[in-house]
Parts: C-alpha cells; sequence; structure tokens
C-alpha cells in the first residue's frame, strides 16, 4: 500500500475519537445553529454551508429543503485517475466566531471499493480539509476498512448516526467530502456502487454547531422615564441604540433587586432572530449564523405593576444573539403604583376628570391622517381638558403604537405628560416605519378602561438609496445600480424593487424588477442595446405591500448619458 493508503488507514484506526465530547474553553458568549434539521427533525436552512466539485461525475447536492441532506458523492465512472475527483460541502464560520462545539449526523459508503494506491472514500474533517487522523475524524475507505458503510440513511437522526466533534478538530471550518483517493497515476476500480449508483457518498443529515463570540453589544442614547425619573408607575420605558459586531442584538433584559425579571426581544429580523429552544445548555439556539440585526434602536416598556412600591435597584442590559451583555442602566428609583383594582387610584393630573376632552393632531396639519418622507421627523400635538375647558395639567396620556404590517402588535411608546395648560407633545423620529398611534387618557392611575382617546395615522414613504456606475456608457456596454431599502423589518424572501427609467419629457418606464436581502441591500445592470446619443434617467420604486410598513415611495433620480 502506498504512501496515501497508510495515511488513510491510520485514520481509519482514529474513528475512535467520534466518540469524545468536544467544548472548546470558552472566552465568549455562545449559541447554537441548526443546519439541514433540527434535533427534533424539523426542515432547518444551511446556513454557512457551501458546495463544490471537482471532476466529472461529481454530485454536490442540498435537499435539506425537502427534508434531505448535503450530500458529496461520486457516480461510478470509468478510468477514474486518485486525486482527480472531489465533492465537498463546507462550512465556514463568519470572521468574528469560532466554533466551540459540533454534532453532526452523517451516514455515507464507499462502496466502490478500492485497488491498489487507489480507493474511494468520504470523510469529515476540520479545521483543514485532509483526510489525516489529525484533520478526518470520519473516514470511510473503499475496500476493507469501511466494507459496510458507516451509520443508517433510513434513520437520519438516529444514535448510530450521531457524531461529536473532536475539540482538535474545531476552530473556523467542517468540512464534508467524497473522493477517488490514492497517487496518481492509479485509477480507482470501475463496476462496483451502491443502490443510489454511487462508488462513494457521505450525507449529512444534520449539524449541531455551537459557535463562540468574543466582542458583545454596545448600548448608546439612553433615555426615557426609566433612564430619567426618580419615581415611575405602570409602563414605564427605556431607549437607546444598540450594535453588535457578531450574532447581532437580541434581547434587553431587566434585573430588579439582582434578580431578572422581564426579557423582552428587540427586533425578530423577519423571523430570524427568535431562539428555536431544543439545547440541553442554557445557551440560544437560532437557524442562521448571523441571526438579529447588527443594529437596533429600541423603545422597550417595562410594566412597572409587579412590584411593590418603594425603592428598587434597576439594571438594564442589552444581550446579544451568543448571550454577551452590554449596561444600559444602572440605577435607583421609586415605584409608585396606584392601589389595586377596585379601589380608584391617585387622580390623574389636576382637574381630572371623568368627562375630560382629548384633542391631538399632527403639527401642521388639523387631519388625523399624515403622510411624509422616510428622513422625515414630525410631531404631534394634544390638549387635555375638563368640561368647560378648564386645562388638566400634570397627566400621563398612554400612547401606544401599532406598525402597519400584517400582524404587528400594539407596543407603548413613552408615555407624554400635560403642561400647565393641558398641553403636551411627541417627537415622531425620521426613519419610523407607517403605523396608528392610539391616545388614551384614565382619570385616575390604575384604571382598566380610559374616559377620552384618540387615534392618529401616520404614513410613511419608503426610503430608498440608488447609486447608478458609470454615469457615461455607451452601446453594449453595462451599467450597474446598487443601493438600499431604508427601514423595516424587510419581508421574509426580500422587498420586491421595480426599476424605472425615461428619458426627458417622456414617462417612467418599467424596465425591471429585483427583490432585496434581509438587510434591504439590492443590485441590478443594464446593458444598452441601442446607440446614443441620449439621456435617460433612472430612479427605483417601491411599492406598497401588506408585510413592509412604509408606503409606496421612489429613490433619488440619477441621469446616465449614452454616448
Amino acid at each position: 500500500m502506498g504512501e496515501m493508503g497508510i495515511r488513510i488507514f491510520k485514520a481509519a484506526a482514529a474513528m475512535s475519537v467520534w466518540l469524545g465530547i468536544a467544548v472548546a474553553a470558552a472566552s465568549g458568549g455562545q449559541y447554537h445553529v441548526y443546519s439541514c434539521r433540527t434535533p427534533d427533525g424539523g426542515v432547518a436552512p444551511v446556513d454557512g454551508w457551501g458546495g463544490s466539485v471537482a471532476g466529472q461525475y461529481t454530485i454536490a447536492e442540498n435537499t435539506c429543503p425537502q427534508g434531505g441532506a448535503l450530500t458529496a458523492a461520486l457516480s461510478d465512472q470509468p478510468a477514474r485517475t486518485a486525486n482527480a475527483d472531489i465533492a465537498t460541502w463546507e462550512f465556514a464560520a463568519p470572521a468574528w466566531a469560532s466554533l466551540a462545539g459540533a454534532t453532526l449526523w452523517r451516514a455515507g459508503d464507499a462502496a466502490g471499493g478500492g485497488s491498489v494506491n487507489a480507493m474511494y472514500g468520504f470523510w469529515l474533517a476540520g479545521p483543514s480539509n485532509v483526510n489525516d487522523p489529525a484533520d478526518a475524524f470520519v473516514l470511510c475507505v473503499g475496500g476493507s476498512e469501511c466494507p459496510n458503510g458507516l451509520g443508517s440513511p433510513s434513520d437520519p437522526m438516529g444514535t448510530e448516526n450521531r457524531v461529536r466533534v473532536p475539540s482538535v478538530n474545531l476552530a473556523t471550518h467542517l468540512f464534508l467530502d467524497a473522493s477517488c483517493e490514492g497517487e496518481p497515476p492509479y485509477k480507482c476500480p470501475v463496476g462496483s456502487s451502491d443502490p443510489n449508483g454511487y462508488t462513494a457518498v457521505g450525507y449529512l443529515y444534520a449539524a449541531d454547531l455551537t459557535l463562540e463570540q468574543g466582542a458583545g453589544p454596545h448600548a448608546t442614547g439612553v433615555s426615557g422615564e426609566l433612564a430619567s425619573a426618580t419615581t415611575v408607575r405602570g409602563l414605564s420605558d427605556v431607549a437607546f441604540d444598540a450594535t453588535d459586531p457578531g450574532s447581532g442584538v437580541y434581547e434587553a433584559v431587566f434585573s430588579v433587586d439582582g434578580r431578572v425579571d422581564a426579557r423582552t426581544p428587540l427586533d425578530e429580523n423577519g423571523g430570524r432572530c427568535h431562539d428555536v429552544g431544543q439545547t440541553t445548555d442554557g445557551l440560544a439556539a437560532f437557524l442562521y449564523v448571523q441571526p438579529c440585526l447588527a443594529s437596533v434602536s429600541a423603545d422597550v416598556p417595562f410594566d412597572t405593576t409587579g412590584l411593590s412600591n418603594g425603592a428598587h435597584h434597576l439594571v438594564v442590559s442589552v444581550i446579544d444573539a451568543a448571550g454577551n451583555a452590554a449596561p444600559v442602566l444602572d440605577r435607583m428609583l421609586t415605584i409608585a403604583n396606584p392601589p389595586p383594582p377596585g379601589a380608584p387610584g391617585p387622580a390623574n393630573g389636576t382637574n381630572a376628570s371623568t368627562q375630560a376632552t382629548l384633542t391631538a393632531r399632527w403639527q401642521g396639519t388639523t387631519k388625523a391622517g399624515f403622510t411624509t418622507g422616510y428622513a422625515r421627523a414630525h410631531t404631534l400635538t394634544g390638549r387635555l381638558t375638563a368640561p368647560g375647558g378648564a386645562p388638566i395639567s400634570g397627566a400621563s396620556v398612554d400612547l401606544r403604537a401599532t406598525p402597519a404590517y400584517v400582524g404587528a402588535r400594539a407596543v407603548a411608546m413613552t408615555s407624554p405628560r400635560t403642561d400647565t395648560n393641558g398641553r403636551f407633545s411627541v417627537r415622531i423620529p425620521a426613519g419610523t416605519s407607517s403605523r396608528t398611534l392610539r391616545l388614551a387618557y384614565r382619570a385616575h392611575l390604575g384604571d382598566a378602561l380610559p374616559v377620552a382617546t384618540r387615534t392618529l395615522r401616520l404614513s410613511v414613504r419608503a426610503g430608498i438609496a440608488l447609486r447608478v456606475s458609470p454615469r457615461t456608457a455607451s452601446i453594449g456596454r453595462a451599467i450597474r445600480f446598487r443601493g438600499r431599502l431604508r427601514g423595516g423589518p424587510i419581508p421574509h424572501g426580500g422587498k420586491q424593487l421595480v426599476l424605472e427609467a425615461r428619458s426627458p419629457g417622456s414617462a417612467w418606464i418599467e424596465f425591471k424588477v429585483v427583490h432585496t436581502d434581509p438587510r434591504g441591500r439590492y443590485g441590478a445592470s443594464y446593458r444598452f442595446k441601442f446607440p446614443g446619443p441620449a439621456d435617460y434617467r433612472f430612479r427605483v420604486r417601491s411599492e406598497a405591500e401588506s408585510d413592509f410598513p412604509f408606503a409606496a415611495g421612489s429613490s433619488n433620480i440619477v441621469g446616465v448619458h449614452e454616448r
């Protein structure tokens, strides 16, 4: 047997390491990513995995969406020279993460057998893709080392298929390969294959990958009642901006007097930033390598009614998907909630009345509905009066907002307080999505039902940035469109955008439809088919859709000259 055959034999002898439990020493936050299948057998994407092939009759196929597997295989092929043909599936951790643990469910065979210095095989390796004992932790070689294959294709999630990756193989990459191995010019044998026609095949039915992220989130711009008021009651809020360099901003954690009181997810990122569970180590689990948004502007309500009145130590932290934390608030405050239901609470403001009149409107218009551009901030104003027009001062007006997309839930916003004339105002920042805002006044703090309400509607046109390059072209040359749809959440599968063009004096004409990626980015190209000279104007338009909380809007207009 040649040197390559000896290496493969040694690798087969090292298979006993499969049963070792491998978890690297933790130096940062960790989270699970499920690939192909979840532990309970549900279908999962294969984010972070990529397939490649070299040579003829080699296969790297993904049937996971149909409940199948990642398959690396070689079919029966005459005159297959050693080391020329290989099929590979590779997992690559992002630059900000490393593999702290991995459990795989696999099966496969090398039914094509082997000959002198050339043999079929499949293997799992990491962190380098070498079928050597130092890298390959699962190996099936055609011939005597693996006569009956490994695992059970009929029971994908069975114990027989389960492999825990040894710690020495954990870093940033994992590999699944099928190949004809050996020493050129020797050739692998012909005429033997499994029932699927494969001479070598590896199936990866599922992967439970534990990713570790060292750097954590960061919070800035902290504001809200919880950050500034010395005494709070009912629903109070804290607002902040958070960023994270890796897995993304996940949730806000409220701790009172040293114990966790509430956890609030900040943005589910179209469903990606959702813990799918099924872990036994207490870590969160997701279906994507970077499940959550890299930056979030949050205004998070906190219900104080479950706390006793008096002084409390409040700590608010922002957590990324890996469990890394950053401080948002750390302060003492006083809780002063009204009596329990059934007993009237304190009057809500001076001149409080059960027959109060609540008015509200958008600044600059008397209409209840208001349409504006993406980059503009707006203010709603209002007044609260008792019968006869006397102002109700120092009163809290509840404010809740429901974003304009299907399935959105109302969320509490910072409650404004009336001034000595009974007036109040609320600034809605630029970039806020279309929404319905409901204001409500209760005559007594703690009352179940309001005595006066007012509803306003905000319609925000989609904000789109467009760049075109080059700005001068000619027949047969292409121009490239790039840009970003701002705001969110972006619908699953991306938001549809329409590219339009016109020449001076003519109407806009649609010439291409594109979809954004999950972050709103898009790209397209166009090649001129007719000779110039001519001047054109281009823009991108977003139409209103039920799963995107912005009205129809268009981008900046970019001019292009065709020579």
